[in-house]
């Protein structure tokens, strides 16, 4: 059987989210028995998995409007053609000779639709609509996610599988003083992508309250969309001087972030599941999170749960986690173990050699 696959989520140099899905789980896919040809828009980078007898690749174009024409002629028209056609995100091929399964992190575009830009927004409910009417099976990261597409999108259960994405430790960890981003003393940490959806400005107002004036607050990550808002804040609270934004951090880098931070703290709006919960707990970093969406599956008992509509609470809840440390370390290695890329990669593979008729 010959599986086809949309790397382009992987195939970009600075990873975040469904990138970071993407790109993990073809690592993990590559090492299992499987033929697989990977379509991308551009030439693979050279941390792709190397090509193979079962792994291949094949750069299709034109790029533009590549889902809609390039990828769907290339994918009846050249031999051979797939048995099968995965797509680790929202956007299926427009048409295809073979059936397809699709994979969605979250529907944070339904339920905060206000956060998002007007046309990336009318992509996002379009084409994602068409995909899962399209789709045999869709797979999605968590069982909140899970519940959240058979009820808006009113599809049976068994048309959405859960699973679970893991956490790989960076091959190569860069041992830097974190002066180099201006970070000296305690601090708290935040990761991910800066945008309305990770309530940052509500972090920032709990952090404000803290009464260890001595912390600072560290949040790295690359600028997504409608963020002006956060640095507002900042300045607005008088905060320049405690809250230090780093940009995007290379991922060889972020363990020493997690392994000196005094917590980790992820309070969004909105989660498909939140990787960098995994990787706190997985360098030895207290968590705390927000009590709503997917984060109470990930997080169980190895965490601080909090509201995240109420900085006090979360003021309280980084406190917390600050004063009880040692014992969420442990329990968070303890949960980090539940989760494995090695096990989403066989569950992914077993859906698709279903679909595909093996």
């Amino acid at each position: 059987m010959l599986i086809g696959i949309d790397g382009n989520e992987a195939n970009v140099s600075q990873r975040v989210g469904s990138n970071i899905y993407s790109f993990e789980l073809l690592q993990a896919l590559s090492k299992l028995k499987a033929n697989v040809v990977v379509y991308l828009k551009n030439k693979p980078l050279d941390d792709l998995p190397k090509g193979n007898k079962r792994w291949q690749y094949k750069v299709v174009g034109p790029s533009k409007f590549w889902t809609q024409f390039g990828l769907p002629f290339n994918l009846y028209f050249h031999q051979p053609k797939p048995d099968v056609f995965f797509t680790p995100g929202h956007y299926l091929p427009r048409w295809c000779p073979c059936p397809t399964v699709m994979a969605i992190m979250d529907l944070s575009y339904v339920y905060f639709p206000e956060m998002f830009k007007k046309r990336d927004l009318w992509q996002l409910r379009r084409w994602t609509s068409r995909s899962i009417k399209k789709a045999k099976k869709v797979l999605t990261i968590s069982q909140h996610s899970k519940n959240a597409i058979i009820k808006h999108y009113q599809v049976e259960s068994k048309k959405a599988v859960v699973t679970y994405p893991g956490f790989k430790m960076a091959e190569e960890k860069k041992k830097i003083n974190l002066k180099k981003y201006e970070i000296e003393g305690d601090f708290i940490l935040y990761v991910g992508t800066l945008q309305p959806r990770k309530n940052l400005d509500k972090l920032i107002e709990a952090f404000s309250q803290l009464e260890n004036k001595d912390l600072k607050l560290v949040i790295v990550g690359k600028k997504g969309w409608l963020y002006d808002e956060i640095f507002a804040k900042v300045k607005e609270m008088g905060l320049e001087k405690k809250v230090i934004f780093t940009g995007y951090v290379p991922n060889e880098e972020l363990p020493a972030f997690y392994q000196q931070a005094r917590c980790f703290v992820l309070v969004s709006l909105y989660e498909g599941f939140g990787l960098p919960v995994l990787e706190a707990m997985h360098y030895g970093c207290p968590v705390v999170a927000s009590n709503v969406s997917s984060l109470p599956e990930v997080v169980g008992q190895a965490g601080i749960l909090v509201d995240p509509n109420k900085p006090e609470e979360i003021a309280q809840g980084i406190k917390k986690a600050i004063e009880n440390r040692e014992e969420l370390i442990k329990k968070g290695y303890q949960q980090a173990k539940k989760f494995s890329w090695e096990k989403c990669a066989k569950e992914t593979l077993a859906v698709l050699e279903e679909v595909g008729g093996k």
